[in-house]
Parts: structure tokens; C-alpha cells; sequence
């Protein structure tokens, strides 16, 4: 089902991911990566089709966070018809960077 929203990362998201992607490497085989990868391309996918679906965040009321797994979520925010993709984050680093 197509959706009208369009999905945009911003620099600090893609900076993020790949700082993740560059530790998966180092650490995981490449089935574990090609896992998590589809994971995350669903979990997009699910922001994307419905983006009122993940809840609001605590830390930071004008955007909504989607956990892709427990050391991983996807903070995002609505504008319009864009869906910005703010930040990959880890969720052993300090949730204050949030704000």
C-alpha cells in the first residue's frame, strides 16, 4: 500500500546509523546484519505508513520514538507530509542528547 508520506533522514540520523552498521560489522556475522537491516527497512516502513502508530516521547515532545530493539530506537518527527527521521539511537548513550 503506497503512503503519501515521504521519509527524509537527516544528517545526524544517517551519521548515527552508520557509526551502528560500522560497529555491527566488527562484531556480527553478515546474516545477523542482513537481519537487523531488514528489520529496520520494516520498521521504516511501519513509520511510514502510519506514523501516529509509535508513541511520543518523553524526552522530547515534538518527536515520537520507535524501538527497533533493545539497544536501538528510531526518534522521528511529523511535519506536513514528511516524516524526518532525527535520530538513530543507541540506547546506551546519554537519553539527554535527545532535547
Amino acid at each position: 500500500m503506497a503512503s503519501d508520506y515521504k521519509i527524509f533522514w537527516t544528517d545526524e540520523a544517517i551519521n548515527n546509523l552508520e557509526d551502528t552498521l560500522d560497529y555491527l560489522n566488527n562484531r556480527w556475522t553478515q546474516r545477523e546484519i542482513d537481519n537487523f537491516k531488514r528489520r529496520l527497512s520494516k520498521q521504516i516502513g511501519l513509520i511510514q505508513q502510519s506514523p501516529g502508530l509509535f508513541p511520543i516521547s518523553q524526552y522530547n515532545s515534538r518527536l515520537r520514538k520507535a524501538v527497533l530493539s533493545k539497544q536501538t530506537t528510531i526518534f522521528y518527527e511529523v511535519t506536513g507530509q514528511i516524516i524526518y527521521l532525527v535520530y538513530f539511537f543507541n540506547n546506551k548513550q546519554d537519553i539527554e542528547k535527545i532535547k
